[in-house]
C-alpha cells in the first residue's frame, strides 16, 4: 500500500514537472513582467526618509539599592505611556507652532512612530517624510515637546519636581538614502508574484486543457497499444509520404516501428485488414495510412490501399492516381475489382482510390458488396489497409469496424481531446470492434512531450540519400537493409521470425 502511494506520489510530481516545463516560456514572461512592474513601482514611487532619535527615561530620586531598583521599575512601567503620548496632541501640536508645518497633529501622527527597545527605559521616535532634513527636525522637535509635556504631566504643581527625566540621548540626523521605496524589497516581491501567477496560470490552463498531448496523457484515457509516434514535420505538408524523405530519417524510422508492431499486435488475427481512423479530420489518419501501406510493401508483401473515406477522400491525392473512378465504382457494379485497382511505385503495392463522392457513404460500406470486397482483397493480398473517415463526425469507420481484423487509431497531439478520444473509443467497443493500436502523430519536436527518434544504419549521411520530390509520381525506395525495429527481439522471440503479412494464416 505504501509502495503504490509512493509511486502516485511520484507519478503526481513528474506531471506538475511537466506542467511547469511545458509552459515555462508563461512562466518566464509572467516572472519578467512581474520584475518589470516592480522595478516601474519603484521608480515612480517617492522616496521617503527616516529620522531616528532616541530618549532615555530616569527617575530623579536617589537613594539605597531597592529604591533606585523601585524605580528603575517605575520608570519601565511609565515608558509605555510615554510611546503613546508622543502621537498626542499635547505633543505634536507644539511641533507644528515651532516648525510653522502646515498639517494637522493627526496628520503628523501618521508621520510618527514611537517603540520602546526591549525591556529598557530607551524609548525611539522614527520619524518619516519626503524631506530628510525635514523629518530630522520634527524627529528633534518631537523629542524635546515630548520631554517639556512629560515634565508637565508628571508634575502638575508648578513648583514641584518630576519624578522622571527624559534625556535625548541619540539626537536626530537627516538620513542619507531613503527609508523606501527599497529596490531590492521591490524586485524580490516582484519575482515572487510574478511566478506564484505563471505557475498558477500554467496549472489552471493545464487543468483546463484537455487535450491529448502524450503518451502520458493517452494513458489516462486507454490501455490500448502504443504503435509509434510521429514527429510533428512541418515539410509533410508539402512531402507527406514515405518515399519523399531520407530511408533512414527519423520519420521513415517511426513509421518502420509502426509498421513491426502493427504485425505483432495483429499476429493472432486470421484476417487481413486492418481499418485506419481518427477521432476528428486533421489528424493525419490518411498519411498514417498510405505511408503504413508503403511500409508493408517495403518488406516485400503484397499491399491493397483502399480510400474508403467517401467524404473527404484523400488517398488519390497523396499518391498522384486518379480517383474519378474506385471504391464506390466497384460497389455499385460499374467495373471489376481487378481492373480498378492501381498499382503504385516499385513495390508490389495495389490502390483503390475511393471513386466518385456518393450521397450515401455508410449505406454503401455497410452494404453486402463491401464485405465480398474486403474479402475478395483478404484472398488476393497479404495485407489490407483501409482509410476510414474520422469516428465522432460518421458512423462510416463504426460500421467499417465491423467487417475488418482490426483498426488503428490515429491520435493527432494537440488536437483531439480527452473526451473526443474516449468517445471514439466507446463508439468502436459498441461494435466489438478490435483496437489493434493507437498511432500518436504530430508530437512537437521540442516539448516535454516531444518525441526523438533517429538511427542511422547506413554510412551515408541522411542528406546522401535521394528523395524524390515529385508527387504525380512518386520513386518508392527500397531499403537496403532490415530497420533495427525488424530485428529486435522479445524474450527467446525474434522479430525477423514474425509473419510477413497481417493474419496467421498463408496469403495469396
Amino acid at each position: 500500500m505504501q509502495r503504490h502511494e509512493s509511486e502516485r506520489f511520484n507519478l503526481e510530481i513528474i506531471d506538475y514537472l511537466r506542467v511547469l516545463r511545458r509552459n515555462w516560456v508563461l512562466i518566464v514572461a509572467s516572472t519578467l513582467l512581474g520584475l518589470l512592474v516592480a522595478g516601474a513601482a519603484a521608480m515612480v514611487s517617492t522616496p521617503t526618509y527616516t529620522a531616528r532619535t532616541q530618549l532615555f527615561v530616569a527617575t530623579q530620586n536617589s537613594g539605597s539599592v531597592l529604591e533606585l531598583q523601585q524605580g528603575n521599575t517605575f520608570s519601565q512601567a511609565r515608558v509605555a505611556s510615554y510611546v503613546e503620548t508622543a502621537r498626542t496632541p499635547v505633543v505634536l501640536q507644539p511641533v507644528i507652532d515651532s516648525l510653522g508645518l502646515e498639517i494637522s497633529p493627526s496628520a503628523l501622527a501618521e508621520k510618527i512612530e514611537a517603540s520602546v527597545e526591549g525591556s529598557t527605559v530607551l524609548l525611539n521616535i522614527a520619524v518619516t517624510d519626503s524631506s530628510p532634513v525635514r523629518a530630522a527636525s520634527i524627529a528633534e522637535a518631537v523629542a524635546q515637546s515630548l520631554i517639556s509635556a512629560v515634565d508637565r504631566l508628571e508634575n502638575p504643581s508648578s513648583d514641584g519636581i518630576s519624578p522622571v527625566r527624559l534625556s535625548v540621548v541619540t539626537p536626530a540626523a537627516a538620513p542619507s538614502a531613503p527609508a523606501s521605496p527599497n529596490a531590492r524589497l521591490y524586485l524580490a516581491a516582484g519575482l515572487l508574484i510574478g511566478a506564484a501567477v505563471g505557475i498558477g496560470t500554467a496549472l489552471l490552463r493545464s487543468a483546463i486543457d484537455t487535450r491529448i498531448r502524450g503518451e502520458v496523457d493517452l494513458r489516462k484515457v486507454t490501455d490500448a497499444s502504443l504503435l509509434g509516434s510521429i514527429a510533428f514535420d512541418a515539410d509533410a505538408v508539402k512531402k507527406p509520404l514515405l518515399t519523399q524523405v531520407p530511408s533512414q530519417s527519423p520519420r521513415a524510422e517511426s513509421f518502420r516501428q509502426i509498421r513491426t508492431n502493427l504485425q505483432f499486435a495483429h499476429v493472432s488475427h486470421s484476417s487481413k485488414s486492418v481499418v485506419v481512423t481518427s477521432s476528428l479530420p486533421g489528424e493525419g489518419k490518411s498519411t498514417t495510412a498510405v505511408n503504413m501501406a508503403i511500409a508493408l510493401a517495403q518488406t516485400g508483401q503484397r499491399v491493397a490501399l483502399v480510400d474508403a473515406d467517401l467524404r473527404r477522400p484523400m488517398v488519390g491525392e497523396y499518391l498522384g492516381l486518379d480517383g474519378s473512378v474506385g471504391l464506390t465504382t466497384c460497389l455499385v457494379g460499374r467495373g471489376s475489382l481487378d481492373a480498378l485497382m492501381q498499382p503504385w511505385g516499385s513495390d508490389d503495392l495495389q490502390v483503390l482510390t475511393s471513386g466518385s463522392i456518393p450521397p450515401n457513404p455508410s449505406e454503401l460500406l455497410g452494404s453486402a458488396a463491401m464485405s465480398g470486397l474486403i474479402d475478395a482483397l483478404e484472398n488476393e493480398f497479404d495485407a489490407v489497409v483501409i482509410d476510414a473517415p474520422p469516428l465522432l463526425p460518421v458512423t462510416d469507420a463504426a460500421i467499417l469496424a465491423q467487417r475488418v481484423g482490426g483498426v488503428v487509431l490515429v491520435v493527432g497531439s494537440q488536437i483531439v481531446k480527452v473526451t473526443d478520444l474516449q468517445k471514439s473509443l466507446s463508439s468502436l467497443s459498441m461494435v466489438d470492434a478490435d483496437v489493434l493500436g493507437v498511432v500518436l502523430n504530430r508530437l512537437p519536436a521540442k516539448d516535454p512531450d516531444s518525441y526523438a527518434y533517429s538511427y542511422y544504419s547506413s554510412s551515408k549521411s541522411p542528406t546522401e540519400v535521394q528523395v524524390e520530390d515529385n508527387m504525380q509520381a512518386p520513386t518508392t525506395h527500397r531499403e537496403t537493409s532490415e530497420s533495427p525495429f525488424d530485428q529486435i527481439v522479445y524474450g527467446d522471440k525474434d522479430v525477423t521470425s514474425a509473419p510477413r503479412y497481417f493474419g496467421s494464416q498463408g496469403g495469396g
